[in-house]
């Protein structure tokens, strides 16, 4: 299990709230990248690229080498795991009321067909078939 303060996930989410941060860490994950080469899809300078970085940086999903005047980025995917986890817990929870849910539904669609003494009924009407020679 990942251990992560509460801190430390609410400073990733917020991160993730971004989707200019979304998708410079999604062009992380395919190769490490310059500032320039992070900006450069966007609108914006340099100054407002790097800040979306400094973002990253602080949730930790983000390393930055400075090599001379170049600075290089990688993903640092670690606190991603915590956040995968956090919500790994709410998937497990609605999965778990969701699969309720369809037995339920799924019951009371059987006693719907079957009726409820297992006598086969029309969905419509809720009433058992009648058989030949039922109604003498």
């Amino acid at each position: 299990m990942v251990e992560f303060s509460e801190h430390q996930i609410d400073t990733v989410f917020q991160a993730l709230s971004d989707a200019t941060r979304r998708q410079m860490l999604m062009t992380l994950a395919a190769s490490e990248q310059t500032v320039g080469q992070l900006a450069a899809p966007y609108a914006m300078s340099l100054a407002a690229a790097s800040k979306h970085i400094k973002v990253l940086e602080t949730a930790g999903l983000v390393r930055r080498e400075i090599q001379g005047r170049t600075h290089l980025c990688r993903l640092s995917p670690g606190p991603l795991a915590a956040a995968h986890e956090w919500l790994a817990f709410y998937e497990r929870f609605w999965t778990a009321r969701l699969d309720t849910l369809d037995r339920l539904l799924r019951e009371d669609d059987a006693i719907k067909t079957t009726g409820p003494q297992g006598e086969a009924t029309t969905k419509a009407e809720g009433k058992p078939h009648s058989k030949p020679g039922d109604d003498q």
